[in-house]
Parts: structure tokens; C-alpha cells; sequence
């Protein structure tokens, strides 16, 4: 979740109760140094929607259409 740019942060805290700093911290730790560079870079754009404050305001879900359905911290299998 953290990877995909659509996914803003808010969604990660409300299914995982990691708040932005803490999925930074493990993204650093799981991710290769230039990886996580590229990924800081297209979060701290302009581009990214990784923060809700930067969303089109007509988007009002948290993951792709075409994701499987999440409901707290259970994913469905339908």
C-alpha cells in the first residue's frame, strides 16, 4: 500500500495503525537506498496523492476500483 501512489497515507493508519513516520521508517528499512530515494521523490511531488490534503476532492475511496475489497484490517477473498 505504501508503494502505490493512489493509496494515501490516511488509509494505511486507519487499516494498520501506522502512522506516515512509522510506514517512512519501514519503507526505508525494506526498500534498497535508491529505491526509497525514488519513492520519497514521487511521494514529496506534486503528483502523488499519497496525502489526502493533495487529492482531487471527487476522489472519495481508498483503494483502485479494480483492487480487492478491504474492510479494516481484514483484505476479502470476494
Amino acid at each position: 500500500m505504501a508503494w502505490e501512489d493512489r493509496t494515501p497515507f490516511e488509509a494505511i493508519t486507519y487499516q494498520f495503525a501506522l502512522a506516515e513516520k512509522d510506514v517512512i521508517a519501514l519503507m526505508r528499512k525494506e526498500l534498497k537506498r535508491s529505491s526509497f530515494n525514488l519513492w520519497r521523490a514521487r511521494v514529496n511531488s506534486g503528483v502523488s496523492q499519497k496525502h489526502l490534503h493533495k487529492r482531487n476532492a471527487e476522489i472519495d475511496r481508498f483503494r483502485c476500483s479494480r483492487q480487492k475489497s478491504i474492510s479494516g484490517n481484514k483484505i476479502s477473498k470476494r
